[in-house]
């Protein structure tokens, strides 16, 4: 009866390690950005045969990047315009006006 107690890994139920809360990789690269979605979505866009590790994280950041500039751009335009946003929202018109400036100051 010994060795049905065991189990199939033949260590029994002593204590061991507890497993570490698991960490995304958005949260170990500093990003909002999802880490694991992009590198899903780059494996099953036909992009590349194969996509390495650090491919994902680098373009998540750029997107958030670029995200964070254009929604701080379209803040400032809803904000010059004398129109706060309601509850933190932009309109699209005020999003694309400052998409478009900003696009263009980063161009040039």
């Amino acid at each position: 009866s010994e060795i049905l107690k065991l189990g199939a890994s033949g260590r029994g139920k002593q204590g061991g390690k507890a497993r570490a809360k698991a960490k995304t990789r958005s949260s170990r690269a500093g990003l909002q950005f999802p880490v694991g979605r992009v590198h899903r979505l780059l494996r099953k866009g036909n992009y590349a045969e194969r996509v390495g590790a650090g491919a994902p994280v680098y373009l998540a950041a750029v997107l958030e990047y670029l995200t964070a500039e254009i929604l701080e751009l379209a803040g400032n335009a809803a904000r010059d315009n004398n129109r706060e946003p309601p509850q933190g929202q932009m309109r699209s018109e005020e999003v694309l006006l400052a998409s478009r400036e900003g696009v263009q100051q980063l161009w040039s």
